[in-house]
């Protein structure tokens, strides 16, 4: 096997188990979009709604996972059950979040591969990579705080955590699946990254092996934000909102 069915494989294998897809869906050839300068509320108020409407799920999933593992530990179960019960719910919300979320939250490679990107700007491949590495660092560091805190999970660090989570996925929306390039920027900078050193600042309080643990999704996140900013740039520097599209008969 050559090398390069070697990286086939591991491509495959690593966007199969983050959900990412080639994005090689082709636009319809009898339209094309059109944007206005004009505000579009309806899709602020989409974004708003969905990412409350998530949030309040996974709370709502955080209160049947403690009432679970109350069960559990309350029982004969040895105690590693429970552990591990948990490692396994925080490897669900890390990696499939948006099964709570009401948006399109497709993992695509279609925007980022057709947009104009910097030079120093990573391969596509990195990011599932990547993600799959803070998806480790995130359930670990989540489980040293659910640890911390008596096997509680509707607590204040990890209802942050689910936030956080739900604003990566709006973000999503807007960046991947509705290339959004100026609207992506103020939202990635006040919703994933902000939400990122909120959570680790909180992590590291309560547990300061847990903040460390975290911290690598913070400068990630600043690189993934600089590099949103700089596409932004390199692409007609739309204005910093959602904006209106129109379906245009070709």
């Amino acid at each position: 096997m050559n090398k390069s069915q070697n990286s086939g494989i591991v491509e495959q294998f690593v966007n199969t188990v983050m959900g990412v897809k080639p994005g090689n869906k082709p636009q319809s050839p009898n339209t094309s979009i059109a944007t206005t300068q004009e505000l579009d509320i309806r899709a602020v108020l989409v974004y708003t709604l969905g990412t409350i409407l998530q949030i309040l799920v996974m709370i709502l999933v955080l209160l049947g996972m403690e009432k679970l593992v109350m069960l559990i530990d309350y029982s004969s179960f040895p105690n590693w059950v429970s552990t591990l019960l948990a490692g396994l719910f925080f490897a669900l919300l890390s990696i499939r979040s948006r099964i709570f979320s009401l948006l399109d939250n497709t993992r695509s490679r279609q925007t980022y591969d057709q947009v104009i990107r910097p030079r120093w700007s990573p391969p596509p491949l990195a990011f599932p990579i990547v993600w799959m590495i803070i998806a480790v660092l995130r359930v670990i560091s989540s489980v040293l705080v659910w640890q911390q805190m008596n096997h509680q999970f509707l607590v204040l660090p990890l209802i942050l955590f689910v936030v956080h989570l739900a604003l990566g996925d709006t973000w999503n929306t807007i960046f991947t699946v509705e290339r959004r390039l100026g609207a992506a920027v103020p939202v990635v900078i006040l919703g994933p990254w902000l939400s990122a050193v909120v959570v680790t600042a909180i992590y590291w309080q309560t547990n300061p092996i847990a903040g460390m643990t975290l911290s690598f999704s913070c400068v990630w996140l600043t690189v993934a934000a600089v590099l949103v900013l700089r596409i932004w740039q390199l692409n007609g520097s739309e204005p910093l909102y959602p904006l209106k599209l129109t379906l245009v008969d070709q």
